[in-house]
Order: C-alpha cells, then sequence, then structure tokens
C-alpha cells in the first residue's frame, strides 16, 4: 500500500511538473515572412474567404467593421472576437507583420500567450507567406475604432488560459498547403480553401472533449456548434446521396438556397452572407469539386 501512494504521488508530482513545464514555457516560434509587398485587394478576398469580417463583426449590434464580434456560445463558453481595427491601444495597430504572422499561424499573440481555437488558426498554418503579407497590407487598411475588445466568459478550466499551451501541443498542427501531385488545379485551388483558408472542418467536423477536431470523422457532421447548432456531413459520399453537384453546391455558397428551394440559415447563412458570397464563381465551384470529389 506504501509503495501504491508514493506511485500515485510520484505520478501526480510528474504530471504537475509537466502542467507546469507547458504553462510557462514559449509555444511561439520564431516568424520570418518571405514575401513581395502585400497585396490589399488580395488581402481583402482572402479576409472573405476566411471568415474574418463574419466573426469579428457585431452585425446584428451594429457594431463597426472587425472592431468586435457578437458572443459566440459553446460548450465550454462564451467568446468573444476581439477587436481588429488599426486602433493601437484597443487593436492590433501596434502590431507588426510578425505578429500577425505568429497569431495566424502560430495561435500566439504578441505577448506570447495562446489564443484560444474558437480563433481557427490551426487551419491558417496552411496559409503561404504571400497570404499574410497579402491579409496584412488589407488589415492595415481598416479604420481604428476605440472599442475594447470583451472578455471571454468561459467555464473552469477551461477559462485557465495556460492550459492552450497543452492543448497547442497535443492538436495544433504546423504545416503548409501542399499541393496534391495527382489532382487538377481545381481540385488544390478546392483543397487550399476547404481545408485552409475557409476553415470548413472547424464547423463540419466533431471534436472531442477538449475541443480537439476527431480527425478518423472529418467533414461527417458535428453539433454543439454555437448556439445549439449542428452542422451536416459534407463528405463526398454524404453530398452524392444527397444529390449535389458542383453546379448546386456552388450556386448555394452564393445564394443560400439549397436545390429544393430551402434557406441555410443559422451559422452556414452568416458564412454565406459575409465570405462565401463574395468569392468569385470559380472558387466556389473549386469548394465544390473538391468536396464532391475529395475521398480522404
Amino acid at each position: 500500500m506504501k509503495r501504491l501512494i508514493l506511485g500515485v504521488a510520484g505520478a501526480a508530482a510528474a504530471g504537475a511538473l509537466v502542467w507546469g513545464g507547458l504553462a510557462f514555457s514559449s509555444i511561439a516560434e520564431p516568424v520570418s515572412i518571405a514575401a513581395d509587398q502585400g497585396n490589399v485587394a488580395r488581402g481583402a478576398y482572402l479576409a472573405r474567404a476566411g471568415g474574418c469580417i463574419a466573426c469579428h463583426t457585431d452585425i446584428a449590434g451594429g457594431g463597426k467593421p472587425l472592431a468586435g464580434g457578437a458572443p459566440l456560445d459553446t460548450p465550454f463558453g462564451t467568446f468573444y472576437a476581439p477587436n481588429l481595427t488599426q486602433d493601437p491601444q484597443q487593436g492590433i495597430g501596434n502590431w507588426t507583420l510578425e505578429d500577425f504572422a505568429r497569431a495566424l499561424r502560430q495561435g500566439v499573440s504578441p505577448e506570447g500567450e495562446p489564443y484560444y481555437p474558437a480563433f481557427p488558426y490551426s487551419f491558417y498554418t496552411r496559409l503561404s507567406d504571400q497570404d499574410i503579407a497579402d491579409l496584412w497590407a488589407a488589415f492595415r487598411t481598416v479604420p481604428a475604432v476605440a472599442q475594447p475588445s470583451r472578455e471571454q466568459q468561459l467555464e473552469f478550466p477551461f477559462n485557465i488560459r495556460s492550459g492552450l499551451r497543452l492543448w497547442q501541443q497535443l492538436y495544433l498542427e504546423r504545416q503548409r498547403f501542399q499541393p496534391s501531385a495527382d489532382a487538377d488545379q481545381r481540385f488544390n485551388r478546392g483543397a487550399y480553401l476547404v481545408e485552409g483558408a475557409a476553415h470548413c472542418a472547424a464547423c463540419h467536423t466533431p471534436r472531442n472533449l477538449l475541443g480537439g477536431l476527431d480527425p478518423d470523422a472529418a467533414f461527417q457532421g458535428a453539433s454543439g456548434l454555437p448556439d445549439g447548432g449542428s452542422a451536416p456531413a459534407i463528405t463526398a459520399a454524404a453530398l452524392q446521396a444527397n444529390g449535389w453537384t458542383v453546379e448546386d453546391l456552388a450556386y448555394a455558397l452564393k445564394s443560400g438556397i439549397t436545390p429544393d428551394g430551402d434557406v441555410l440559415g443559422g451559422t452556414m447563412g452568416e458564412v454565406i452572407r459575409d465570405g462565401t458570397s463574395f468569392l468569385s464563381q470559380a472558387d466556389r465551384e473549386a469548394i465544390a469539386h473538391y468536396l464532391l470529389n475529395n475521398r480522404s
């Protein structure tokens, strides 16, 4: 019995040391962006594809563009997307390109604190250096709004931000997008948008108790979304079984209208209104083509 107690105590002490080491260790990596001067138009387009406006603007509350988002109610608590305007105190006006890149790709603030993965940085790791430079150029044009970001209202233990260091060790894969050599250009463009910028899996893939995506159930649908919503399966098999075609799906991503005349509402309605409806027809068709032909 004494040996068992000592063993449990030793395991607990070891766990505490690991937790403590993760809680206070740096999770940021050096940043170096090799890109041409950022293009504002390309960056603004990518911001639409990435859902930046939809999440960081309180449209229902009459908020200014990118000055902070509406409440996002989840099983972990309520999240509020922060102010991304050029205000130096309340927004990101004092950030550098490297700060911006670190936030997008690593989920780390300029102060070295981890961000909650409600901010889908795990998908933005796939963005290229030029994507980052273009986005940064676009964000630099956003008028400053001196509106403080709201504090996250989360349940214990999710309100312990240092615990996110462990979450990132478990679930954050830092990887750039790599096109498939065996696929055509339209398929690869769709893959880049779906798997990266548009982060479709964030809603259409179930999560575990810690909020990590289940890689074995990619695009198989999920429940427990903000405000109690759910997202249907968008695997190739599921879409084909429901009669979707590339043309139908591309049209739905523009209009929000399904082939049977129904309207896509809830979170998907917002994604379409503030995001995919602004994409080119070619990009919407690329997304549809990828989803209907992806077998991975």
